[in-house]
């Protein structure tokens, strides 16, 4: 049976610049990049040029960019670091930010809850109101995109907020980098989270990019790697395919005619899926608001998780809920800030390598398995 693909917002097939960056490193002599000899030496070198190339894709200086093991441990990374220099602080944040950003949070200290509207964008006076208190926050969290229902969020506006207040700001961009223009240096926010595997990199390796002149502590000791902020032997193999993806994307055209070719895909899978009844679009009504790989459907009269199974066993792979929930029974924490039902939720995502046949599959098979769910409930 073939099998169509639609869980790229989850992690994405491996691109073969990536995978032939990753090979020569893996053929290239080992060495310890911070050793003097010539082995190390032309470690070093070859980390420093894929460290080029990532800044050069997120619009920042080189030595802004610490490799870490994913977006996750960047998250985490960011949070203590946070939590160190402020200690007493709170931090702001949404429901609809990733479980990694919530949960490291609220470990590190109490939790400022911000507003989000029908779509899942955090609503601009929240942020206002908590950058009023007298206990400011140590850091303030905003996705850039949602990696649930793909609500672009108003990073550029909060962070001007931030900026003025005088307060930190932590933007999760993993499920943005790679999908749409990211320039960091033009934000300016001081902390960004971002993981290679969401746009066709190696799994195991994502970035913190730290804002030019900030301190923080590192969250893994035991060594003076990555300038003394993440401890550890660099991950080169690795490394060297996230640079090879990252010069890919940086160029503009590329990034954006996939981007175009994503959204026609999508749109393609949301005429399908909405053609029957009782199903329709979560999130950002307009395609502008959304990423342009991405979307969520509230699917009527039956359960997503007997959806997903089923498409499963004709060949469709398609997820339910986020990527981090869907192995605990609680419902998802972004749908229900946003007022939607979250066990009836199913989220459709392409990457670099779909094709119009994979929506086509879906379109035959989808309405064959609501319909058969929705009569069995009735």
């Amino acid at each position: 049976m073939a099998r169509h693909y639609l869980d790229h917002a989850s992690t994405t097939p491996l691109r073969p610049e990536a995978r032939a960056a990753l090979l020569a490193e893996l053929d290239a002599p080992a060495g310890d990049p911070a050793r003097v000899h010539e082995e190390g030496r032309a470690a070093r070198g070859r980390i420093e040029a894929a460290r080029e190339r990532v800044a050069a894709l997120l619009g920042v200086r080189p030595r802004q960019v610490v490799f870490t093991s994913g977006g996750t441990e960047a998250i985490n990374a960011a949070v203590f670091g946070a939590a160190r220099a402020a200690p007493s602080r709170p931090f702001a944040c949404a429901a609809v930010e990733h479980s990694a950003v919530r949960e490291a949070s609220s470990r590190a200290g109490s939790v400022v809850e911000l507003a989000v509207d029908r779509s899942g964008r955090i609503e601009l006076d929240s942020v206002r109101a908590a950058l009023a208190r007298s206990d400011r926050p140590a850091l303030v969290h905003c996705q850039w995109a949602n990696h649930e229902v793909g609500t672009l969020q108003p990073v550029v506006e909060v962070a001007e907020l931030c900026r003025a207040a005088g307060v930190a700001l932590h933007v999760d961009a993993c499920a943005a980098v790679g999908h749409v223009p990211v320039d960091l240096g033009a934000l300016g926010a001081e902390l960004v989270s971002l993981s290679a595997h969401s746009f066709g990199g190696p799994s195991g390796i994502g970035a913190l990019v730290v804002g030019p002149g900030r301190r923080f502590d590192p969250l893994i000791l035991g060594g003076e790697q990555e300038r003394g902020r993440r401890a550890g032997l660099e991950h080169a193999p690795a490394i060297a395919g996230f640079g090879a993806v990252a010069e890919l994307l940086c160029d503009e055209g590329r990034l954006r005619a996939e981007a175009e070719a994503a959204r026609s895909l999508v749109a393609g899978l949301i005429e399908a899926a909405c053609a029957l009844e009782g199903v329709a679009v979560v999130g950002d009504p307009e395609a502008a608001g959304r990423l342009p790989h991405l979307v969520c459907l509230g699917v009527d009269g039956v359960e997503a998780e007997p959806v997903v199974i089923g498409l499963d066993r004709v060949g469709v792979a398609v997820h339910s809920g986020s990527a981090c929930s869907s192995e605990s029974l609680a419902p998802s924490p972004v749908l229900a800030a946003m007022g939607v039902d979250p066990e009836r939720s199913l989220r459709l995502s392409v990457g670099w390598c779909s094709t119009a046949g994979d929506v086509e599959a879906f379109g035959r098979q989808f309405p064959t398995v609501v319909r058969g769910l929705r009569a069995l409930r009735s």
